[in-house]
């Protein structure tokens, strides 16, 4: 049975993802942001690096963890490097970068034999893994990732010349929808928002991020109810059905009473199952698309 209620806003872990290109002050800005979070307390900062030991540069601020990471960049080695911090009680992860993560599984992608649409279903359950334990950690999580100019072809003159779009994330196409704020910083390590689901810094001059920033982060986030409304084991099934994406499913299964998650859980591995069969199908229908239009324009 369907049930309407009140919206009502939890109290939550920030999910920020900061992206520029090479020399954008990526790191230092989480490093300023997650001092704001943790109200100046760097033990409870860690630096999950990949970056070849480039949170060590900036030790002069504080006396925060670093935990670095080797190539191959699994999403496999991320999860666990998030795993060990949270197992230390660490409060905020910062994840420098997660553009590793996806050219390691482009370059997976690549070796693999056969077709390559059916080999997306290899790789997607992998980066939805990672996806969702980032989602699911009781830590605040920001993520840095690489950009770059993205151009098109547009007509001008009669002739087709390269026109400069804006800024692409080196990573999966549609990872902004991953996060709550999406903050991009140029060359002089100043920040606008492209996303902005905390109405904080979206429509806001651009501004360099600090401590200032993290604290304003930290207000929004206890700004809200402290417990979630509870839900009967009927309303839990209704609901899992009904979910269309594994944030929606994992938010549930968090709302979850202990002895609901134990027994609802083949239910949720079910419904999990087929949200990425699903997502694994659309992949394949929008390369096969892609691929398809790709052909038509060259006979053309």
């Amino acid at each position: 049975m369907m049930e309407l209620r009140k919206a009502n806003r939890q109290r939550s872990k920030i999910r920020l993802l900061l992206q520029s290109p090479s020399g954008g002050g990526k790191t230092m800005s989480a490093l300023l942001i997650a001092k704001g979070i943790t109200e100046g307390d760097w033990s409870k900062v860690a630096v999950i690096d990949t970056e070849n030991h480039s949170a060590d540069l900036y030790s002069d601020l504080g006396e925060y963890n670093v935990l670095n990471l080797a190539a191959p960049f699994t999403p496999e080695s991320y999860i666990q490097a998030m795993q060990a911090c949270e197992k230390e009680g660490i409060e905020v992860i910062i994840l420098d970068s997660i553009t590793h993560e996806w050219e390691y599984l482009l370059d997976f992608h690549a070796s693999l034999p056969g077709n390559s649409f059916t080999a997306w279903s290899k790789v997607t359950p992998r980066h939805t893994a990672f996806i969702q334990h980032m989602l699911q950690s009781p830590c605040h999580i920001i993520a840095t990732v690489r950009s770059k100019t993205e151009y098109a072809m547009a007509e001008k003159n009669g002739k087709q010349v390269p026109e400069k779009m804006g800024m692409k994330s080196v990573q999966r196409d549609g990872i902004d929808y991953e996060f709550t704020v999406v903050l991009e910083l140029d060359l002089r390590h100043n920040a606008v928002a492209s996303k902005d689901r905390t109405r904080l810094f979206m429509d806001k001059p651009p501004f360099r991020p600090s401590e200032d920033t993290g604290r304003q982060i930290l207000s929004w986030c206890l700004d809200g109810s402290a417990e979630p409304t509870p839900l009967n084991d009927d309303q839990v099934r209704q609901e899992v059905s009904q979910c269309t994406n594994l944030n929606e499913l994992s938010a549930l299964f968090h709302r979850c009473s202990q002895p609901q998650k134990d027994s609802l859980v083949p239910l949720f591995k079910e419904q999990k199952q087929f949200i990425m069969k699903s997502s694994q199908l659309t992949d394949q229908l929008l390369n096969q698309t892609i691929h398809k239009n790709g052909s038509n324009a060259n006979a053309r």
